[in-house]
């Protein structure tokens, strides 16, 4: 089915044409927005007259006499120094949330104008380590980002960008070549955390005797280089790691409802081969040079607190390769290989330098250019409820599986004590939890601007009020449980209705999700989308207040009416709620 017009962009049509025809040469834009004192508040005319020379209000009447009122605008009338209050019909409302409605797939949501190809990058976790609060938002944003913009029609190909490669696999290898039967199992055998407790163990293990046996410290960092130069041995040691972790890490976003994909796993080491001829390239073209050994990229607003130049290290001076190699071959191979258009790094504002340089040097080596543009998402910190970052009382990093493993416990004795009055088996209780605790932690990491840091407070999170996941997925359940009570009355529009103030707010409302869909694709902002499905259960819940739905003193037509109303609110939250990576229970 075709999009539907949202009623914003149809009076922005009308208004657009009938400025046109009186200041011809002059942009258009009404700049029109929502308003509480009409439907929408048009402002566009207080810039247009100046730029006339015109009176505000006079240019404004002449406005208004060209536009043609009765189907989908009702009234328009000059404000203040010439501001236009537009009035939409009643019927215009309901006909267009019925195209909606008729929309079962997409509820006539458009798709972007011109969808291209944009590798994420995103949830990345090292190997042989365990996943920490720290990676939480990564995974939850790139998983929301993705579904927006495959919703919209983009072609996206997921990367997670996983630390398989370094030093500290030299130390691990050889102590797992000398105890050959520390990983001596198949990957079926093998549960998530017993993957992360075998792999702790030999770690701990391995770094002890690195500290305190010097023979076993050289042999290590022989192994190193054995590792770089591709040791079959060695490397089918490093592949047992590999292996493991991935276990571990298919566990933990298991928990986080998240699908991750084996062949998306694409780490550093998947970039090897690529980078003597990153810096080759990188060195031919002028855009690295040779610093006391290392091969360097320099920057003129790139400076050290003593003044000093500070450059991107690609080759460090003992022939070894840094992040950037990596990075800057990863560009390559997604721009040349994939065909991306867009590259976006879903990556912790901390790292926000690194990212400026990696990308400046890909520009200055032609990698990127106007066709292609590359853009890190930065995202700042979890903190705890004190501000501070998120620590356990004895100061170390809050393990991912504690924290979600806890966030559905809370979850679980909140459903729990809702589950007789709305008749949930033990399951649906156990399943309910689990929906209700992820959607908690997503919901409190989404609905927060990206770049802002945020405080972790369970207790809030997993309230049935105020601004969280389970207040919206109250209001999908309770939607759910009227249209099982509704009998024989069934959803049907009926535009011939007049609608009270709260239908009309709510059906407003409603026909704004295309738009928003499309805008929070394009600018990767999530938390609008948070916002906007908060404010649709707030019109909701103003909605029960005013307005019965099934009320046996209704005519038929009102009662099937507002299930209509009710019933795509419903589909609009569980829509909008998926791409945010949640899931909405049918009873809660």
């Amino acid at each position: 089915m075709a999009s539907v017009t949202s009623l914003s962009a149809t009076v922005e049509q009308h208004l657009a044409s009938a400025i046109s025809a009186i200041v011809p040469e002059a942009s258009a834009d009404p700049l029109l927005r929502r308003s509480d004192r009409a439907d929408f508040q048009a402002n566009g005319i207080l810039a247009l007259a100046k730029k006339a020379k015109a009176n505000p209000r006079e240019l404004a009447a002449q406005v208004v006499s060209r536009v043609v009122t009765g189907d989908v605008i009702k009234d328009i009338e000059v404000s203040g120094p010439g501001f236009l209050n537009v009035t939409i019909t009643d019927r215009a409302i309901t006909e267009n949330l019925a195209a909606r409605y008729a929309d079962t797939g997409r509820l006539g949501v458009p798709y972007a104008d011109a969808p291209g190809t944009t590798v994420i990058d995103y949830a990345q976790p090292n190997v042989a380590k365990e996943m920490h609060v720290g990676h939480l938002r990564s995974a939850v944003i790139g998983d929301s980002v993705v579904q927006l913009l495959e919703f919209t029609g983009e072609t996206v190909v997921r990367r997670h960008h996983i630390g398989d490669w370094g030093t500290q696999f030299g130390m691990l290898i050889q102590y797992l070549d000398e105890h050959p039967h520390e990983l001596d199992h198949k990957r079926s055998e093998v549960s998530g955390e017993e993957a992360m407790s075998n792999l702790g163990r030999l770690y701990k293990a391995a770094r002890g005797l690195f500290d305190s046996d010097e023979e076993f410290k050289t042999r290590a960092r022989r192994r190193v280089v054995d590792l770089q130069a591709g040791d079959p041995h060695t490397l089918a040691m490093w592949q047992k790691f590999v292996d493991e972790s991935k276990i571990y890490f298919f566990s933990v976003f298991e928990k986080l409802d998240m699908e991750i994909r084996d062949p998306d796993i694409v780490g550093e080491s998947g970039y090897n081969d690529m980078l003597a001829e990153t810096c080759r390239l990188l060195e031919e073209s002028g855009v690295a040079v040779r610093s006391e050994g290392a091969l360097c990229v320099f920057f003129d607003d790139v400076k050290g607190p003593d003044g000093n130049p500070v450059p991107l290290i690609v080759q460090k001076s003992d022939g070894g390769y840094g992040y950037a190699a990596t990075d800057l071959s990863a560009i390559r191979d997604r721009v040349f290989n994939l065909k991306a258009n867009t590259l976006l790094y879903v990556v912790d504002a901390r790292q926000s330098l690194h990212f400026k340089m990696v990308f400046e040097t890909a520009r200055r080596a032609g990698w990127l250019n106007e066709d292609v543009q590359a853009v890190q998402l930065a995202f700042g910190t979890v903190l705890g409820k004190d501000g501070k970052p998120f620590k356990t009382r004895e100061g170390e990093t809050v393990r991912l599986v504690d924290l979600l493993d806890e966030a559905v416990e809370r979850a679980t004795t909140v459903v729990r004590e809702k589950a007789a009055k709305v008749g949930l088996s033990e399951p649906e209780i156990e399943e309910n939890g689990r929906y209700v605790g992820i959607g908690a932690v997503k919901y409190a990491d989404l609905s927060t601007s990206a770049v802002r840091d945020y405080k972790f407070d369970l207790d809030q999170m997993v309230s049935l009020n105020g601004d969280t996941s389970v207040y919206l997925q109250y209001a999908y359940a309770r939607i759910q449980s009227i249209l099982r009570k509704s009998g024989e009355a069934r959803p049907v529009a009926h535009p011939e209705l007049e609608l009270a103030p709260a239908e009309r707010a709510l059906g407003l409302h409603l026909d704004q999700f295309g738009e928003t869909v499309l805008e929070v694709a394009s600018a990767y902002e999530p938390h609008k989308l948070a916002a906007y499905l908060y404010q649709l259960a707030s019109h909701l819940t103003t909605f029960y207040d005013q307005c019965q739905v099934l009320s046996a003193d209704n005519p038929v037509e009102v009662v099937e009416n507002r299930l209509f109303l009710v019933d795509l609110t419903a589909r609009t939250l569980h829509q909008g709620m998926a791409l945010l990576g949640i899931r909405t229970p049918e009873k809660l």
